[in-house]
């Protein structure tokens, strides 16, 4: 039978069993325990660990003063714990937490890609081990958004553009942040493999390329994902952080002649589970959601309902991927309304070198902080490979390909993104032109494009030593992305162009001043909502007369 056809086989065949398929209640008991030396297993001199709250993806319990629970399962559950403070489950070989155990006796439906493996019946104990670490309030967290490598070609290439510079970086874990790869499913392992050098514990998003898209529904298209990564939803602790892992990428099966799709979306049932995940957490703690699709392209209902649960907190942060360009966005409590931005605001701060993240300023904001971090594997790593190989990959916004190394410190946080196989002083781009003539300088446009940069953020320039000027950000296609593809189309080589722009949300533009003839510097001095200072410069010669630029 040709594959087109079995494909389709499959599906029908599965939108017609999975629909009525028995669901087998049962009480799943099981330890935690103190792991002490590590191996895994539960020594007689190894007690239980009390108050560590346990989870069935729907329910909660606690363990009691053993180090004992239980909880309902069906013959399709995955029980798991929330990781407490000051402990740490154990990880496998590529680093991956074991904090789960999946219940599904039959495994799996058939689909392309394999899934969870047939468990047999519930084991009589369902053991967790967790060991003891400590857990300073001021730490740091890698974030990558969307590797999405479509081949082992593309894979070499996020090993080499990014992993490698992330090797011995002071952090205590790190997150992927969805489309971890790009639907190829069987690059789940060689993407584990690299991802594992990098020796930090890494917690796993669900993104809309990570679906087993032959799946008649939602609810068996993260099959794959489940089979590797555990849950799509589970939360952890560390030191005085509440850390919240959601699937906002709902399925849509193929109905009749069309082919499925996905939506932007949370779900009752993981809403629900949200809000009680939260009534477990200190009000005082900051929640740290992490999901793939940005809220503004979460369907309204599903967003409103979002941001009502995290909105009661006093302080929460949400982080996606999924565009392949960067963006913050503030939501107020007052307005659950997505993309709405509060006035840019300078705050004062001090520099910084050599990767370190600035001690957080708190900003006085009352609502929601969600920031688009951008993608490790850029425009989908296209563009002219450099000297080793390895595509550009400039995102559409004009912002390079990285990743992100936040900062936490006793509740507050920020952050500073990392252009790949750049040094971390390169924050920011300036576009002007290569020479102007006098008479013109006063009445040329220059634009700073700050990477991470958002609303509250204030960019300033001077020429040489004089006076800065502050630029006013607009949203508008970055002039520096559109040259590029303008030079990149006329050519033709093996390789695939990069996409058309999209307007950038971190773009600042103003006028240069009046300049005498000569060579300068054009400065470019950016200070983010946390008071970290960055700078950047750009030689521009000034004539007094038009000068043929290949002369």
């Amino acid at each position: 039978m040709p594959g087109f056809q079995l494909s389709c086989w499959i599906a029908a065949f599965l939108a017609a069993a999975l629909g009525s398929a028995p669901v087998s209640a049962e009480t799943a008991r099981g330890v935690v325990f103190d792991d002490k030396n590590q191996n895994g297993r539960r020594d007689a001199s190894e007690s239980g660990i009390a108050d560590v709250i346990v989870s069935n993806g729907g329910e909660f319990t606690r363990t009691d003063a053993d180090g004992r629970y239980s909880i309902a399962v069906s013959d399709d559950t995955t029980v798991f714990i929330r990781k407490p403070s000051g402990w740490m489950t154990a990880v496998d070989g590529n680093h991956l937490p074991k904090f789960y155990y999946t219940h599904k006796p039959a495994g799996s439906p058939m689909l392309k890609y394999v899934g969870v493996r047939p468990t047999g019946p519930l084991p009589e104990s369902i053991d967790f081990a967790l060991h003891r670490q400590n857990e300073s309030t001021e730490f740091k967290v890698v974030a990558f958004g969307d590797p999405q490598p479509y081949n082992l070609r593309e894979v070499h290439y996020f090993a080499h553009d990014v992993v490698e510079e992330v090797l011995g970086v002071d952090a205590k874990f790190g997150f992927s942040l969805g489309d971890l790869v790009g639907d190829d499913l069987s690059l789940f392992g060689p993407l584990n493999d690299v991802t594992g050098t990098i020796g930090l514990p890494w917690y796993n998003v669900l993104g809309n390329h990570d679906l087993n898209f032959d799946s008649p529904d939602d609810a068996h298209s993260d099959e794959t994902y489940e089979g590797v990564y555990g849950p799509a939803c589970y939360s952890f602790d560390y030191a005085d952080v509440h850390f919240v892992v959601l699937d906002d990428v709902e399925w849509i099966g193929p109905e009749g002649d069309k082919k499925g799709h996905y939506v932007g979306a949370f779900g009752e049932r993981q809403l629900a589970w949200l809000r009680k995940d939260l009534e477990l957490t200190p009000p005082d703690r900051l929640v740290v959601c992490t999901f793939h699709i940005p809220l503004p392209d979460v369907q309204d209902a599903e967003r409103d309902a979002f941001l009502a649960v995290v909105n009661t907190r006093k302080r929460s942060l949400s982080l996606a991927a999924h565009w392949h360009q960067q963006g913050q966005f503030e939501m107020p409590r007052a307005e659950a309304v997505a993309g709405a931005d509060a006035a840019a605001s300078g705050t004062n701060g001090h520099s910084h070198t050599n990767g370190e993240v600035a001690h957080t300023t708190h900003v006085d904001f009352d609502g929601h902080h969600h920031f688009v971090v951008g993608t490790a594997s850029g425009s989908w790593w296209r563009g002219m490979p450099d000297e080793w190989g390895i595509p550009h990959t400039q995102m559409r916004d004009g912002a390079p390909n990285g990743w992100l190394l936040i900062q936490f410190d006793a509740g507050d946080y920020s952050w500073k993104y990392k252009a790949a196989r750049r040094p971390w002083s390169h924050q920011m781009s300036i576009y002007a032109p290569d020479a102007v003539t006098m008479p013109d300088s006063a009445n040329t446009d220059i634009f700073v494009n700050f990477f991470a940069g958002g609303p509250r953020d204030k960019v300033e320039i001077r020429v040489d030593s004089g006076e800065w000027r502050t630029l006013t950000r607009t949203e508008r296609v970055d002039p520096y992305y559109e040259e590029l593809l303008t030079r990149e189309s006329a050519l033709v080589g093996p390789y695939r162009k990069i996409p058309d722009p999209n307007p950038s949300p971190h773009l600042w533009q103003g006028k240069l001043p009046t300049i005498s003839p000569g060579a300068h510097v054009i400065q470019a001095r950016a200070t983010d909502r946390f008071g970290q200072v960055f700078e950047g410069k750009r030689v521009i010669r000034v004539t007094e007369a038009p000068v043929d630029p290949g002369s």
